[in-house]
């Protein structure tokens, strides 16, 4: 449950609320609401751990090691108030039983240098507890950040195969969140879930054992504070939790408003809308506040039941070893050691109540994390059968869905031919029903251009995306030399692609290593060479550092043009058997627009192109000329049996040549 995100209207902006006569919303209690709905499909804390478990593979001597210091500092540091005892009973204030221990031992003179021996060993025990968990709680911390790398690793490579659609429709904002908070405590759950747990178990287990060698009522009056520590965790497990995980979810909207917000801020100020996403901004942090208060509150309930439990319990405690003493059935000794290791129970059941807290908090983060690596990858959906969407369709999909997965087939640039023929090839969005293409049908020899025109929304681009397989078509297929591509290992066959798009994306880093991306093993002198032959070097060095010049996120510091080039640069030096050119001259004047045509037509020779292009000047040289309508092809051929045809490309070419007249006039 995220916040509120809907953009409000200026009038709304200005008012500072809903508009004026509209009825007003019920209260809703948020926290409440939201964090019901979340605690239904919430996972359980043992599905969490065993999920958790694997990231430990291979750091299992790190762990061992960690664990065993725990156990020794904690079992060591049990002995101390055995110290406390020693010196109240036989160096302070020994009864005649203890006088008479003394002088049989030859210390009956020398009390006050057995208190000093005894504090000489307590320290000594003392340093050697730190050190041993001092080692451990090293260990631990290493294995944290390592499984924290870890799980940053592998959100960041899922992430990076989910569907297209799906990762649009995730903002980059909130993507850093999850990458950076939620990836970031799961390694702090080692210590909420073992060495903390550990350490106070151990402490508690052990204190109670002392205070019923001392006296079992003691070891009644420590347990009776167990109920305390069950109600403050199940607090935290049944209240807190599921508002962790919505706070969580509000911090990655809002992170992501404000990327997006100050990415278009030109749109932004251009459209005078900076007080409006100010405010966007400002309600969803005020949610935030509003849940972070609540979480507050509950926290300082329970801090405040501890600070009253933890003091009475000492006073109680002492009142009990008091009536003790003057009956004769302790020592003031017995009382020492008692104090002790009341406080030493009480301290490890306020660090598992801090530890809860740790561990919610952990666990709502991990738990996102599999939100994200539980999502199916790129092609884990089975591909689609190649009859039409009918039941029948849908029957066979689902049983390729059950179906062993064939051995994928390898794709090697010297045995690809670029070859491609599309068969009845159909295809509808996800979550859309009315479909993007239908029955497109079409052989593309090796090394031919393919120009594919056609208005605004006729599926030109979805097309090339279909090509590049960025998604399988819902019926039909795309065969590359013959091999159907959903055979195909998906990474071997863009290996072989080229793309140069409409909407240039560049890396903030230099020239050179955008150019360089499709080969990061090229040498300055290929990378050189793609650039002359995208007519680029003659802006480039002109700039400040040459090929050394950093650009800026998204190649802000360059021209439309000077990006476009770059573009082209990056697809020669990918050297691909397959070039996708959607509306590469777009962005280009007349003069660069000629340049670089002979820059593409070497480029595009003995090399299968997809070209979409709205300037029908462009594709001329086409081999196949398609022309598509509503996602249908209407027309195909070369430029000139279109022309001679007179019909829909016919039509478009006029209307460009008396625009471009009109435009001369």
């Amino acid at each position: 449950m995220g916040a509120d995100t809907s953009r409000s209207s200026p009038k709304d902006d200005a008012k500072g609320g809903r508009k004026k006569g509209a009825p007003s919303e019920p209260k809703r209690d948020w926290t409440v609401d939201q964090a019901r709905e979340k605690r239904k499909a919430q996972r359980s804390f043992w599905e969490l751990l065993r999920r958790f478990a694997p990231l430990l593979r291979g750091h299992q001597g790190k762990f061992g090691v960690s664990l065993a210091s725990v156990i020794i500092a904690a079992v060591i540091a049990l002995v101390t108030p055995i110290g406390a005892k020693i010196t109240l009973d036989y160096a302070i204030a020994p009864g005649a039983r203890q006088l008479e221990q003394l002088e049989r031992m030859g210390w009956g003179e020398r009390r006050l240098e057995l208190a000093w021996w005894i504090a000489l060993a307590s320290i000594c025990v003392v340093i050697f507890s730190l050190i041993v968990g001092t080692i451990g709680r090293h260990q631990m911390t290493r294995l944290s950040k390592l499984v924290q790398s870890e799980v940053r690793r592998l959100v960041f490579g899922h992430l990076s195969t989910l569907p297209l659609h799906r990762l649009s429709a995730m903002k980059s904002g909130g993507v850093s969140s999850i990458l950076r908070d939620d990836a970031g405590v799961v390694g702090e759950m080692l210590f909420s879930v073992m060495f903390n747990p550990l350490r106070a178990i151990i402490t508690l287990l052990g204190g109670l054992g002392a205070m019923a060698i001392l006296d079992w009522r003691l070891l009644v009056g420590g347990v009776s504070l167990l109920p305390a520590v069950w109600f403050t965790h199940r607090t935290w497990i049944s209240r807190i939790r599921p508002v962790f995980t919505v706070i969580k979810q509000n911090r990655t909207t809002a992170d992501a408003q404000a990327t997006e917000a100050f990415a278009g801020m030109r749109i932004v100020r251009a459209f005078d809308r900076r007080r409006g996403e100010s405010s966007r901004y400002t309600k969803n942090n005020h949610l935030m506040t509003r849940q972070e208060m609540f979480v507050w509150w509950w926290s300082r309930a329970i801090e405040s039941l501890w600070m009253l439990l933890i003091p009475s319990a000492t006073a109680i405690g002492l009142a009990y070893g008091a009536s003790q003493v003057m009956n004769g059935r302790l020592t003031i000794g017995d009382i020492g050691a008692f104090l002790a290791y009341l406080g030493m129970i009480l301290g490890p059941m306020e660090l598992l109540v801090g530890t809860a807290s740790q561990l919610q908090n952990g666990l709502a983060g991990w738990d996102r994390c599999l939100d994200i690596l539980d999502e199916p990858s790129e092609f884990d959906i089975a591909a689609p059968a190649t009859a039409d969407s009918s039941a029948a369709g849908n029957v066979a999909v689902a049983a390729l869905a059950l179906a062993p997965r064939p051995q994928l087939i390898e794709l090697t640039r010297a045995h690809v031919r670029g070859e491609l023929r599309l068969r009845d090839l159909s295809f509808t969005y996800p979550k859309q029903t009315e479909p993007v293409l239908s029955d497109i049908s079409l052989n593309v020899p090796a090394g031919t251009m393919v120009a594919l025109v056609g208005a605004s929304g006729s599926g030109k681009t979805t097309l090339c995306n279909l090509v590049a397989r960025f998604f399988d078509p819902t019926a039909g297929s795309i065969e590359l030399d013959g091999i159907d591509l959903r055979r195909v290992n998906v990474e071997s066959y863009r290996r072989l692609l080229g793309i140069v798009e409409q909407d240039v994306f560049l890396f903030d880093g230099t020239v050179a290593d955008n150019i360089a991306y499709a080969d990061r093993s090229a040498s300055m002198e290929r990378v050189v060479e793609a650039a002359r032959a995208a007519n680029a070097e003659e802006f480039i060095v002109g700039l400040d550092k040459g090929y050394d010049t950093i650009i800026g996120e998204r190649g802000v510091r360059l021209s439309g043009g000077q990006k476009q080039r770059i573009a082209i640069a990056r697809a020669l030096l990918a050297d691909p058997k397959i070039l996708i050119l959607d509306e590469a001259t777009s962005n280009l004047d007349t003069r660069s627009e000629r340049l670089i045509q002979g820059s593409l037509s070497t480029l595009m020779k003995g090399r299968t192109s997809f070209v979409i292009a709205h300037r029908l000047s462009t594709v001329r040289e086409a081999g196949i000329i398609v022309v598509l309508e509503k996602g249908r092809i209407i027309e195909l051929g070369t430029h000139d049996e279109l022309q001679d045809r007179r019909g829909a490309y016919f039509s478009m070419l006029q209307m460009q040549l008396h625009a471009a007249k009109d435009y001369a006039l």
